[in-house]
């Protein structure tokens, strides 16, 4: 091992050949024998040889990937991160995440300087920047945006059917005898289109509607203490629901403890459901039943959508995942 960083002269030594020669192999040029392929592989693992990013940004690609993350505490988003890196696992590609917060101008800003480094292409998880943003972005950059509906044709999306997924968890409810079934949602911080949140309380109305019962929104946020307080004043009320659709798991927990401080029995008293079915909601001492939109599928799609991108493709696509409802103990038939 040399001291100090390897460079590509260090490589072209060690396998005696020229620096002409690494730098295909490196870049993975065309008319590398198998040969000096070995040879160059065999240096560069050995010296352990890092390609400068920069350089290799000024010969077209970084093989780097940005993933934004609006909430870097969403249980629910690690299962996406896995999904990516998993799909580019066999690949050159290196995922690098940057965490954007919750405000269009800090995701704005993170962007921002993923472009800045020349990355060759972003995957925006829940971005709630202006359609006109995300679009303008799309020109600087291959862009797959994740879990926003509508979609652009300056970029992929990849979202769950949200319509159907509020809509499984309803007539699940409403099969156990339940009619007054409360939704919580999460309270618009932004006036961005087509976000999952959005499309998910307007799921659960259809679905009211289409049993004949009036629906019951109430908008705190998808936090755990937003589910807790949200739950206490759904249960304050004298004709309080026998059951509550949370938007979200990590809401669900909050209705599932303002349920026990309240001394209602779950799902004796009443019945709780969330989305995203976090790893938390298999445990036994929770067992929540939840709507499975598979994180997985949805960010190795948007990995796979965003090479495409990369390497040429120009039509936009938009891929939508069908959820599926995974009934556990926190659901039952209201009591007579």
């Amino acid at each position: 091992m040399t001291s100090g960083r390897v460079t590509i002269a260090d490589v072209a030594r060690r396998a005696g050949v020229s620096t002409a020669a690494v730098s295909k192999v490196v870049r993975g040029a065309y008319g590398v024998s198998a040969e000096m392929q070995a040879k160059v592989t065999q240096a560069i693992d050995e010296l352990g040889y890092r390609p400068h990013a920069a350089a290799r940004a000024l010969r077209g690609r970084t093989y780097t990937l940005g993933v934004m993350l609006s909430d870097t505490r969403n249980p629910f988003f690690p299962d996406i991160i896995e999904g990516v890196t998993g799909r580019l696992a066999d690949t050159e590609y290196q995922v690098l995440l940057g965490p954007g917060g919750i405000e269009p101008k800090t995701q704005a800003r993170m962007t921002d300087a993923m472009i800045d480094r020349s990355m060759d292409g972003l995957i925006l998880i829940s971005p709630v920047m202006a359609d006109a943003e995300l679009a303008a972005i799309a020109t600087a950059t291959p862009v797959v945006v994740v879990g926003r509906h509508g979609g652009a044709a300056a970029y992929d999306a990849v979202v769950d059917d949200d319509v159907m997924g509020a809509g499984l968890v309803v007539d699940h409810l409403v099969g156990l005898g339940h009619t007054r079934i409360a939704h919580i949602t999460h309270l618009e911080r932004a006036r961005a289109q087509g976000l999952p949140h959005t499309v998910r309380a307007e799921g659960y109305r259809q679905a009211m509607r289409a049993h004949g019962l009036a629906d019951d929104v109430l908008a705190t946020s998808f936090t755990e203490e937003g589910g807790f307080e949200g739950a206490r004043e759904l249960l304050a009320r004298d004709d309080r629901p026998t059951a509550i659709f949370a938007g979200a798991d990590i809401a669900a927990l909050g209705v599932l403890r303002a349920a026990d401080e309240a001394g209602l029995s779950v799902p004796e008293d009443l019945s709780v459901a969330g989305y995203d079915n976090i790893g938390i909601a298999s445990l036994n001492r929770i067992s929540l039943t939840s709507v499975d939109q598979d994180g997985h599928v949805i960010g190795a799609t948007a990995a796979r959508l965003l090479v495409e991108r990369i390497e040429g493709r120009t039509r936009s696509v938009t891929s939508s995942v069908s959820p599926t409802l995974i009934v556990r103990g926190t659901t039952g038939p209201p009591r007579p």
